[in-house]
């Protein structure tokens, strides 16, 4: 189904939406007192026919400015509602999967809130994420996730009772290389046969079932008294302390995997590398 063509005060409420709610609500304030300056500012009229044109013009920006100091700011507004709305029901989303626990919980969603979800939980691994709407329900590219300077393009499958195969992996792999990208997720509520299982192997492309991505959710679930503790001891130290290399024994440092099947997660890799490549898991 084609999309309906949108005004451009829709646009701007969508991208917007896209941004966090503060963004929204500074931009709002900008514009307005920049645009209010215009809308209040004096015209003097001109004094000879080569002025017509200049007071002309600066008729015109005043009228723009008289009418979007208010449409303007009411877009970054209403963007920024949306925003905040949008983020509550993600975080919903991701309560809803972690507490049911089971693969049915992903299989009666929509493929909007599949991808709202699985947005989720790259945003809690650390990821910045942009969704592209890949166009509908079997759609392209769903997700474009950065960590660092480091580009990933996810597929989400929303399919019921239904395995993955290699064409979606191979497609996936060939617009990684066509846009630069770092490697590629594909998250599916179902699962995969062999041969994707086996096409995505030695490539940077991480396959994640159902059964996966609800282990995954659960294990960026915070619980409500968990996060209470956190908040009241935020002033005490750090319990955390580095251990020693198993290798050479040197300071070892936290650090975030870039590759692999656990990209996004951390361990404790030697402060010495690449000289000592020691690591230890978190």
């Amino acid at each position: 189904m084609a999309r309906r063509k949108q005004s451009a005060f829709e646009d701007l409420i969508e991208i917007t939406s896209k941004l966090s709610w503060w963004i929204g609500v500074v931009l709002a304030v900008v514009v307005y007192f920049v645009l209010h300056q215009f809308a209040v500012m004096e015209i003097v009229a001109p004094t000879g026919a080569k002025g017509v044109g200049v007071f002309a013009g600066k008729q015109l920006y005043k009228s723009l400015a008289i009418f979007g100091q208010y449409v303007l700011p009411a877009a970054f507004l209403f963007g920024a509602l949306i925003s905040v709305f949008s983020r509550r029901k993600r975080n919903a989303l991701h309560a809803q999967v972690a507490t049911a626990g089971k693969r049915s919980a992903l299989e009666d969603m929509s493929w909007q809130e599949f991808e709202q979800l699985v947005g989720e939980y790259f945003r809690r691994k650390g990821f910045t994420v942009e969704e592209t709407g890949g166009g509908g329900a079997d759609g392209g590219i769903d997700l474009m996730v950065n960590l660092g300077k480091d580009r990933y393009l996810v597929q989400c499958k929303q399919w019921k009772a239904r395995q993955i195969g290699v064409a979606t992996v191979r497609e996936l792999y060939g617009v990684m290389a066509a846009q630069g990208a770092a490697g590629g997720f594909v998250v599916t509520s179902g699962a995969f046969t062999d041969e994707a299982r086996r096409f995505a192997e030695g490539r940077e492309i991480v396959i994640i079932t159902g059964d996966q991505l609800l282990q995954k959710i659960q294990a960026t679930q915070i619980p409500v008294s968990a996060a209470k503790s956190k908040v009241s001891s935020t002033s005490a130290p750090d319990s955390k302390v580095a251990p020693a290399c198993p290798q050479c024994g040197s300071t070892m440092i936290m650090k975030t995997a870039r590759k692999g099947a656990n990209v996004g997660g951390s361990f404790w890799g030697c402060s010495t590398f690449p000289k000592c490549r020691g690591t230890r898991p978190a």
